[in-house]
């Protein structure tokens, strides 16, 4: 049952950026490795130029393509369930990356493929 389209995983894409760089901050990441912090920052600030630069309704410039975005999604979703066991995030730090990594797993798989125009 897929039914995540476009232009909703559009919606969501600018929120996750938002909270991917204040959510670290306000849960308090980085007490196992300060790396759990500033992974989150930086991913976001990625992710929000990813987002801008997406070919899709809510793009500005529009040169990455949807399909380009989803595989980069795709990753950024293995290295945060990953990032846990290589850093030794433990805690909230390990729980926020896993939390996060299969939110975004879901969202990739559930992703409807577009119909041929």
């Amino acid at each position: 049952m897929k039914f995540v389209t476009k232009r909703i995983h559009a919606f969501l894409d600018y929120p996750v950026a938002i909270a991917l760089m204040v959510l670290p901050f306000v849960l308090g990441l980085g007490s196992s490795n300060p790396l759990a912090l500033w992974l989150s920052v930086t991913t976001g600030i990625a992710a929000l130029l990813l987002t801008v630069l997406t070919d899709h309704h809510l793009g500005i410039i529009k040169v990455i393509s949807y399909k380009m975005h989803l595989l980069v999604d795709f990753i950024v979703a293995i290295v945060f369930i990953v990032a846990p066991f290589i850093f030794s995030f433990e805690g909230i730090d390990a729980i926020y990356y896993w939390v996060n990594g299969a939110a975004v797993l879901i969202v990739v798989s559930l992703h409807k493929p577009e119909m041929a125009m």
